[in-house]
């Protein structure tokens, strides 16, 4: 990768973070690029980190190189406090943005300590344009929300954890 690149592609994340964009996919040809930037809240590498990474990538004649991921977006195991305390997990039935109440300023669908039933919704994950309901899946106690408002989410991630009556 040539140095015009590099400096075209650290704009390029500049411009990414200050509008708050969480992913990006550029494809072109042999190049591929996806930046997947951390949530506020999650360590994440600098720029020169980013740049040491996509070099050793380019010297190794590889086409995709990536940014730091969320490591709160992985799906790969419920929650150990769930396993721990006989807790139901709500998960995520679609691929979207998280949001607990159903317009800006409105109250939650819910928070800790509510009673729910099955059926109820809890959540809207935006998809596509979508709004779609999330109901719970098993009546019960909200314990604790696992993702914030407006947070991308990915499917079968841990939503909501509820003790169950």
């Amino acid at each position: 990768m040539k140095q015009q690149d590099i400096d075209d592609l650290k704009q390029l994340i500049e411009f990414l973070k200050q509008y708050q964009v969480a992913e990006f996919d550029l494809d072109r040809g042999d190049l591929k690029i996806r930046l997947k930037f951390a949530q506020e809240h999650s360590p994440s590498a600098n720029l020169g980190e980013l740049v040491r990474m996509m070099q050793s990538a380019t010297s190794a004649h590889a086409t995709t190189a990536a940014a730091p991921a969320a490591s709160a977006g992985t799906p790969a195991a419920a929650p150990k406090e769930a396993e721990e305390e006989n807790l139901h997990v709500v998960k995520s039935p679609i691929v979207g943005t998280f949001y607990g109440s159903p317009s800006p300023g409105a109250p939650s669908f819910v928070s800790a300590g509510d009673v729910v039933e099955k059926g109820q919704v809890i959540c809207i994950v935006e998809a596509m344009k979508l709004m779609n309901e999330i109901e719970s899946d098993a009546s019960g106690e909200i314990v604790k929300c696992l993702v914030s408002n407006g947070q991308p989410i990915e499917f079968g991630q841990a939503l909501f954890t509820i003790r169950t009556a």
